[in-house]
């Protein structure tokens, strides 16, 4: 059945999708801190969140956490918790109200269990940031309001990460 399928539907596009994308994403904590990473990629270029990114057609979201912590970071992590942190939706419009991007986003705590920090793939930059000092940084949208409503929850969580 998919051979009568073209590629380019099977391929869900990422600007001006036909449907939601699924994402996810991997709250890694460590000492007190949380790692960033910096977006190389559209939407959010330039602007730091947590490693994350879509999920592949047959993959798991708990598997494709590890696989973008992987990719972005070089860190291998652990989820911690088998449930997700939260849920939310990442709606982006353009100027003509449109919805350019649409990710459903899970997003997982996690930590380190080894491997090297390094920005790769999707991220130009990526850093340990004390808890008290994330909303210093340029945030994505939706990881600003993801924060600001777990802000307290992760600090009470980092001290038994």
């Amino acid at each position: 059945m998919h051979e009568s399928i073209g590629v380019e539907v099977l391929n869900l596009k990422r600007e001006y999708p036909m449907r939601p994308i699924v994402g996810v994403g991997a709250v890694i904590l460590q000492n007190g801190k949380l790692l960033l990473v910096k977006r190389r990629a559209e939407p959010g270029r330039g602007r730091w969140s947590i490693p994350g990114g879509s999920v592949h057609l047959g993959e798991k979201v708990r598997d494709a956490t590890l696989r973008e912590a992987k990719e972005e970071s070089g860190l291998d992590i652990e989820i911690i918790d088998d449930r997700p942190l939260d849920v939310f939706d990442s709606i982006i419009t353009d100027e003509k109200g449109r919805t350019k991007y649409h990710f459903t986003l899970l997003e997982f705590l996690a930590r380190s269990k080894g491997g090297v920090l390094k920005a790769d793939e999707d991220a130009a930059e990526a850093l340990w940031v004390s808890l008290e000092d994330v909303k210093k940084y340029d945030l994505t949208d939706s990881f600003r309001v993801f924060f600001e409503k777990h802000e307290e929850e992760l600090k009470r969580l980092s001290s038994s990460v």
